[in-house]
C-alpha cells in the first residue's frame, strides 16, 4: 500500500510554519525570519520514502491584510485549504488560542483532517501546555500535538500521525523532486532572507527581489560558474539608502551572505550582481505584483 497526500501548514504570521516544513522534510527549503510576513507564496516541500510521498505546503500567515500584496498572500493561504488532504494548524504555546487563531479555525472545512500543532513549547514551562491542550479539545481537531519546530521536538510524531491518516494514493511528483518551485525562485528567496536579516523593522515588508538574469558562464580558470543579476525593489528612496548602506557596505554584506548560500544550492561558483531599485507603492499595484510573481 502506497500512501500519498498534500498537507497544508497554516496559521497566523510568525508561528513557525516555515520552520516546521523545513524540520519535516529535513532540508532548509523555506526562508525563515523573525519578521512577520516572510512567507509570501505557497511553497511545496516534498518528502518521498518507501511506501509514501507527502507534499507539505508552507503558506503565508493568515492576517487582516492592509495592502493588495497582503490580500494576495491571504488568498493563497486560503487556496491551500482546498488543495490539501490534511491541514496542520499552528499556534504558539505561550500565546494559547488567541482570537486571531480562532478566526483561522473558522476557515477550516469540516470534512478535512485537521491537526492542531502547538508550537514553541521550548519557550514555556511544560505544565503550561496542558490548559492549552484542554481548551483545544473544544475544536474539531483529529490530533493535538505539542512541538518545538526549532528544536525538532515532537516533529517525528507529527510525521508519523500524518502517515497514519493519509489515504492510499499515487505520488504527485518524481521521487527525487524536493519542491514545486524552481532554482530561480529559491535564489530570489535566499536574497530576500538576507535582506530581512540585516535591515531595520520598517524595511522588510517593502522589499521584493527579482532575478533578471541567470546564466552559465566560464570563470577566468575556465571553470563553470553561474552569473546572476538580481534587483532588490523597495518603495522609497530612504529604504534604498538603508539597503545600500554607507559606502555600499550593507549591500556588500547582503551579497556575500546570499552568494555563499546560493553556491550551496546550485553546487557551483556564483557571481552575484545586485542592484537596488525604487518601485513606488508596488505592494498596491496589481501590475507590479504580477511582474514580481505575486
Amino acid at each position: 500500500m502506497f500512501k500519498a497526500g498534500k498537507v497544508a501548514i497554516i496559521g497566523r504570521p510568525n508561528v513557525g510554519k516555515s520552520t516546521l516544513l523545513n524540520a519535516l522534510i529535513k532540508e532548509k527549503l523555506c526562508i525563515v525570519s523573525k519578521k512577520p510576513g516572510t512567507t509570501r507564496d505557497n511553497i511545496q516541500g516534498i518528502i518521498s520514502g518507501e511506501g509514501f510521498q507527502v507534499a507539505f505546503m508552507d503558506t503565508p500567515g493568515m492576517h487582516r491584510p492592509k495592502t493588495l500584496l497582503g490580500k494576495s498572500m491571504v488568498q493563497r493561504a486560503s487556496a491551500s485549504l482546498l488543495e490539501s488532504d490534511l491541514i496542520l494548524v499552528l499556534i504558539e504555546a505561550y500565546a494559547g488560542i488567541t482570537e486571531e487563531d480562532k478566526r483561522v479555525f473558522c476557515r477550516l472545512e469540516p470534512g478535512k483532517i485537521n491537526f492542531l500543532i502547538i508550537n514553541k513549547i521550548d519557550k514555556i514551562d511544560k505544565r503550561q501546555i496542558l490548559p492549552v491542550m484542554k481548551e483545544a479539545q473544544k475544536f474539531p481537531f483529529k490530533e493535538i500535538i505539542p512541538i518545538s519546530a526549532l528544536k525538532k521536538d515532537g516533529t517525528a510524531i507529527v510525521f508519523e500521525k500524518i502517515l497514519e491518516y493519509l489515504k492510499e494514493g499515487f505520488p504527485f511528483f518524481p521521487e527525487d523532486q524536493l519542491s514545486d518551485k524552481n532554482e530561480r525562485f529559491f535564489v530570489q528567496e535566499i536574497i530576500r532572507e538576507k535582506v530581512l536579516e540585516e535591515t531595520y523593522q520598517e524595511v522588510p515588508h517593502s522589499i521584493a527581489v527579482s532575478v533578471e538574469e541567470m546564466k552559465e558562464k566560464k570563470d577566468r580558470s575556465n571553470r563553470d560558474m553561474c552569473y546572476i543579476r538580481a534587483h532588490i525593489y523597495v518603495e522609497r528612496k530612504s529604504q534604498k539608502g538603508i539597503i545600500i548602506g554607507k559606502n555600499g557596505q550593507m549591500l556588500k554584506k547582503i551579497g556575500e551572505c546570499s552568494r555563499k548560500e546560493i553556491e550551496d544550492l546550485l553546487q557551483k561558483k556564483v557571481f552575484l550582481d545586485l542592484w537596488v531599485k525604487v518601485y513606488e507603492k508596488w505592494r498596491e499595484n496589481p501590475f507590479a505584483l504580477k511582474d514580481l510573481g505575486y
